[in-house]
């Protein structure tokens, strides 16, 4: 989504890297260049004007002026002021209670991603030992109640079954009462939007806050809206009082400016982000971490946890012997695919690779994701036996393995050499020794 932003922000910082004082003069205009690359990334001109006249008066001082590498200290405080914009420093946890059933309260217009973002919560809260209750507190959309009922399904989630006719206040009276007789610790509302803010809206929705007083009334926006996503959230806060805001289509090509502004707009944090139509694709909002990929910084920890969540301790431990004894296979290698396609795109990950992206080329390096399915598809056309032990495939076997995965023959050979060559990097760990080898190549 930064892509440009952070393009232009490493123009500007290239600039003054070259360079040993930095005078006033040259500050003022690397910051006007800055302020134009937030403007154009769709940023609240207010926001903006505020955060140059910070960044300004920190530079301008003798933590900038006396330092032996002035560029390193301007980029420092841009970073700074940054994550303090984005909210960095403050709580933006979810509200827990232990007593009782927490109640969450996602609000939003329609087409923001309410329904999905309501199943993605109710996924994350389960893996945080809650057991949610998903209530579809929408009866005017078609189908709004099957979409969340069907998410609920899939995810093996409990979701309130209301009846035909039961209105907005009938739904969450029956859900409420249900989670308390259940058990259920924590009840997620997936309330109705509309194409615009209403007074009808507001007042369902003041309505729904009164009967179960929610620990958290969330405001799901749509990021790629951009400065609409700001308007909208400074509508509901006023009309409802948010808690805070989950930011939807953060994967996508918008300019980010909504990311930027809303916590200073409404003052209220970015909880979570919204990374793809996966349901595990909700990620905890780190301004700092944010601010660092948008200045090219990578995100490392970011990248560590979703390794974490997508490799197998024990699948791990598994593979390592395997690589000790030379036993590593085509199976071995398609499982280890199928791992990196779970941590999400490839090119959001190499991002989070610290100075990537200021490498020469780095935009040749963007990877092709139809290349791993293609890889999939090679080695899902092979047989169990030609998959454990590779050296049997022949011409005629390559020929019937391109043909079963719809491939060339060469892209079937260029996969044998890059698994050959694989291996061989393998053995030479081997050779060094027990101390030689990486113990935690695959363990995170």
């Amino acid at each position: 989504m930064f892509e440009s932003l952070t393009e232009r922000l490493n123009q500007v910082f290239k600039k003054l890297r070259g360079r040993g004082k930095l005078t006033e003069k040259e500050i003022k205009e690397s910051l006007r260049e800055v302020r134009l690359a937030l403007l154009e990334a769709d940023v609240n001109y207010r926001v903006v004007k505020d955060f140059i006249k910070e960044v300004e008066e920190r530079a301008a001082g003798q933590e900038v002026m006396e330092s032996l590498t002035p560029a390193q200290q301007v980029i420092k405080i841009v970073h700074e002021e940054l994550v303090r914009l984005m909210g960095g420093g403050e709580d933006n946890s979810l509200k827990l209670t232990a007593s009782a059933p927490t109640s969450f309260m996602l609000v939003g217009l329609q087409g923001s991603g309410k329904t999905t973002t309501a199943g993605k919560m109710a996924r994350y809260l389960r893996e945080n030992k809650r057991r949610p209750y998903l209530v579809p507190a929408d009866p005017y959309r078609p189908a709004a109640v099957e979409q969340l009922q069907k998410l609920g399904e899939i995810l093996g989630i409990e979701c309130y079954a209301s009846g035909s006719g039961d209105t907005t206040l009938e739904i969450v009276g029956g859900a409420w009462e249900l989670a308390k007789a259940d058990g259920f610790d924590t009840v997620i509302l997936d309330t109705a939007g509309r194409l615009h803010i209403d007074e009808a809206l507001m007042e369902e929705l003041r309505k729904i806050k009164e009967m179960v007083t929610p620990q958290e009334i969330l405001l799901v926006a749509d990021a790629m809206t951009g400065q609409e996503a700001i308007n909208v959230a400074r509508g509901f806060n006023e009309s409802l009082g948010i808690t805070g805001v989950i930011l939807t289509k953060m994967d996508g090509d918008a300019r980010g400016g909504a990311a930027l502004s809303i916590k200073a707009v409404t003052q209220r944090p970015i909880k979570f982000i919204g990374t793809g139509e996966k349901l595990d694709a909700l990620e905890i909002f780190h301004p700092d971490r944010m601010a660092s990929r948008i200045l090219g910084m990578g995100d490392v920890l970011s990248l560590i946890e979703k390794a974490q969540a997508a490799f197998d301790e024990r699948q791990a431990e598994s593979l390592e012997r395997k690589f000790k004894r030379d036993e590593f296979t085509l199976e071995d290698f398609r499982d280890q695919l199928r791992q990196i396609k779970k941590m999400g795109p490839l090119e959001d990950l190499l991002g989070m690779i610290p100075g990537l992206n200021k490498l020469k080329g780095f935009s040749a390096l963007r990877p092709d994701e139809r290349q791993m399915v293609r890889l999939e598809a090679i080695i899902n056309s092979m047989t169990n036996e030609e998959r454990r032990n590779e050296h049997i495939i022949n011409g005629s076997r390559r020929l019937r393995i391109a043909k079963g995965s719809g491939s060339t023959v060469q892209d079937v050979n260029r996969l044998l050499k890059q698994f050959s060559m694989t291996k061989k990097m393998i053995k030479q760990f081997n050779r060094k020794g027990a101390k030689g080898f990486p113990p935690n190549v695959f363990r995170f």
